[in-house]
């Protein structure tokens, strides 16, 4: 055997030899390198060869392994299957790399990431717009100089992060509220996290002023309660006035009572799964209700017309429907001064069907129309109470409507009447033979 090749072939197993034990302790990439380098430092290939083994490593997965005669074909092969299974590794870590933050913009929370010097790393999508901020723009800024709020300040800089911080007047209109929580991790990072808790904020708002609203309510009568009480007990009365003041006692308990009642009716509404939509209403009973209630309430102080399709009617709960028909018409007579006019409409709109109430009463202003549906609100609370409103009515109707998917909508001009009109969309209208009374 040439001595040439004698010495290439020791040389090449004691460069394998060198390679595999660097390889077991630096990688397979500190081993490619290594061998790479002593065969160019030998000489052991031509220029020939260089071109060869280059090309076979820059693209080891696609490319094929150069022929080669002896020990050169063997390196290639084994060069080739080292090559390619580091481009898989590699490839294997940018692929999990990519799964991370498509899991983290995924998220419903912002995520930003800064640096030892709080500077932004990264952040997702969320968290630009929690922020303001711009990910590949302010990469590398400090995050206090584009989040500025004194308390956002303080908090990134006291290092007591147990606590979340409550941020108002975020978001791109100023109008959200944000929780933030920073999180310590590795050498002096943190982690931002940002939640949207605007709505949450506006709920437990909404539970407040309902328990004061509540409490108010029910305070008021039950003052007037006491005080009658005390008044009968401690003075000597007619029975003329004995006899009123009873009558004002039942007043302010009937009060109390429908209060109750209205706030039940709003839990059972709330809790319960939204009725069936195969169930037709026997419109003609709802509709010869409603018009009762609405001839007792006005006692003929009012002239009340209808104009009903008999054939038409709706799927959904009965006693829902009565509940929010009967609120409209009722607040439509109890708001008109005697002598106006109450218009009831019951017809098909396309395949909708539509029911509305116009009156001729007082009117609504225009800034008042949004909260109309408001648990307890009024327009004018001392005629609501006058006219026996709890203030529930409006609220009845609406979560009604919702459960069997229809809208209301309201047009009213100040001083001038109102007209609500209710539209139940084609799945639940239906035709029936029943007519109305």
């Amino acid at each position: 055997m040439n001595i040439i090749w004698v010495r290439s072939i020791v040389s090449v197993v004691l460069l394998a030899v060198l390679c595999a034990g660097v390889g077991a302790f630096f990688g397979i990439k500190a081993a490619l390198i290594l061998a790479v380098i002593v065969l160019l430092a030998q000489g052991f290939f031509s220029t020939f060869h260089k071109q060869q083994l280059w090309r076979l490593l820059d693209a080891p997965v696609y490319g094929e392994v150069p022929s080669a005669p002896g020990v050169w074909g063997e390196i290639y092969y084994r060069l080739h299957k080292l090559a390619k299974r580091w481009h898989a590794q590699v490839r294997q870590v940018e692929q999990q790399h990519s799964r991370f933050i498509q899991a983290i913009q995924a998220s419903p929370n912002g995520v930003a990431m800064l640096d030892d010097h709080d500077q932004i790393e990264w952040c997702n999508a969320i968290a630009e717009v929690h922020f303001g901020l711009d990910a590949k723009r302010d990469l590398r800024q400090h995050i206090t100089h584009l989040v500025r709020q004194p308390e956002f300040v303080r908090y990134l800089n006291s290092q007591q992060y147990d606590e979340m911080l409550i941020m108002r007047g975020m978001g791109e209109k100023r109008q959200n509220v944000l929780s933030v929580q920073v999180f310590p991790y590795g050498e002096n990072r943190k982690l931002v996290l940002s939640q949207d808790i605007t709505e949450l904020e506006r709920t437990d708002s909404m539970r407040r002023d309902f328990v004061a609203n509540v409490s108010h309510e029910l305070k008021t009568p039950l003052t007037v309660l006491s005080g009658f009480l005390e008044t009968m007990r401690e003075l000597p009365l007619s029975e003329s006035e004995r006899a009123r003041y009873l009558d004002m006692m039942e007043q302010q308990a009937s009060r109390m009572r429908h209060i109750v009642t209205d706030l039940l009716v709003l839990a059972k509404l709330e809790g319960e799964a939204k009725p069936p939509g195969d169930r037709v209403v026997d419109m003609s009973a709802v509709l010869r209700h409603v018009r009762d209630d609405a001839s007792t309430l006005s006692e003929d102080r009012h002239r009340i017309t209808y104009d009903i399709d008999e054939g038409l009617t709706v799927k959904g709960a009965e006693t829902e429907i009565l509940s929010a028909l009967g609120n409209l018409v009722m607040n439509a007579i109890r708001y008109t001064p005697d002598g106006g006019k109450v218009h009831v409409n019951w017809h098909r709109e396309g395949n909708s069907a539509v029911f509305s109430v116009t009156d001729s009463g007082l009117g609504i202003p225009a800034a008042d129309i949004p909260r109309l549906t408001e648990r307890f609100y009024r327009v004018d609370r001392s005629r609501s109470r006058d006219t026996g409103g709890t203030g529930l009515g409006l609220a009845i109707v609406k979560h009604v409507l919702q459960r069997h998917d229809a809208q209301l909508e309201v047009k009213s001009e100040e001083g001038r009447g109102s007209k609500f009109t209710v539209r139940f969309p084609a799945a639940r209208t239906a035709r029936c033979q029943t007519t109305a009374a």
